[in-house]
């Protein structure tokens, strides 16, 4: 019997790749999104009749009456994403609470079989510990973005002990792909090296990140949802490869063959963390597929912007 799937956030980066993922895997995708930051464009394809778009913001609506078919499982993506953005609309961040809140009353209401939420590594902070462990890596979160992130993670585990609602967290690490908007670093530099526009970097560049390509992302959370592993657990999504964002901002021009002048900017004030690098045990207990290499993922994403 076919699975119901409510998608929050489903016309973003990541949750516009699941949603379409999903469709073509034959369940029926509901999916909420206000369209702040995402697009329609990110949306499934029309062809497919088993998906349907409601325009809606989770953080002020009554999901009971707008979503009337049964639904078995709950990805809630829906948030303001986006380290600027995030520390610019600190406020704007805050009702994402009231928008957990909502989400978790409905699938609590509608007895959801599980409800996945999008974490972030943010949680985490400045490192304390490398590689960052689900379950022994002190979270130090700070921003306003990463505190929602960090209640989230608690109103997801209280449900689970008031009303019995199975869940699973996802932190998800850097996750780039042809979605992405260009706010992003690899978009924003594949735009510009494409452009032979300046890269530009804040403060020395030797801060590090590790990126999983988005096709990577999708098959390790879908892998989650089908061999209902991770049930009421949390789980790290990312890549465990780092690199600095010069040694990215070089790659991307040598790979694109882009003439573009790499520019130092001054170092954000807050939001830019030296160095962040997930330990992926679990998932490669249940994920045994080679990842993309950034390479690859570069050449894959300048295709679509």
């Amino acid at each position: 019997m076919r699975k119901n799937i409510l998608i929050t956030g489903g016309a973003g980066n990541i949750g516009g790749s699941l949603s379409r993922e999903l469709v073509r895997r034959g369940y029926f995708v509901t999916i909420i999104d206000n369209l702040t930051t995402g697009s329609l464009n990110k949306l499934p394809l029309k062809k497919f009749k088993n998906w349907e778009f409601i325009k809606k913001d989770v953080n002020n609506c009554n999901l009971n009456k707008i979503i009337k078919k049964k639904i078995d499982y709950i990805f809630h993506y829906a948030a303001v994403v986006g380290v600027k953005r995030t520390l610019k609309n600190p406020e704007l961040v805050l009702r994402d609470i009231k928008g957990i809140e909502n989400i978790l009353n409905f699938a609590s209401s509608r007895k959801v079989k599980r409800i996945f939420y999008a974490s972030s590594s943010e949680i985490y902070g400045e490192p304390v510990t490398i590689p960052q462990n689900e379950e022994t890596t002190p979270l130090n979160s700070r921003l306003p973005y990463a505190i929602v992130k960090n209640v989230g993670e608690a109103f997801f585990k209280s449900f689970k002990k008031t009303r019995n609602l199975n869940f699973t967290i996802f932190r998800f690490f850097n996750t780039y792909g042809p979605l992405q908007s260009d706010q992003f670093v690899i978009s924003k530099f594949i735009k510009n090296a494409l452009q032979n526009k300046n890269i530009t970097i804040n403060g020395d560049g030797k801060q590090t990140r590790t990126f999983l390509f988005v096709d990577d992302n999708i098959n390790i959370t879908l892998s989650i949802l089908e061999k209902s592993k991770f049930i009421n657990n949390v789980v790290n999504i990312g890549n465990d490869k780092e690199i600095t964002i010069k040694e990215l901002a070089l790659k991307i021009k040598k790979i694109l063959k882009s003439k573009s002048k790499i520019i130092h900017k001054a170092a954000l004030l807050e939001g830019d963390m030296r160095r962040r690098k997930p330990s992926i045990k679990k998932i490669k207990k249940i994920y045994k597929n080679k990842f993309h290499s950034l390479e690859k993922g570069i050449i894959l994403t300048s295709k679509f912007i």
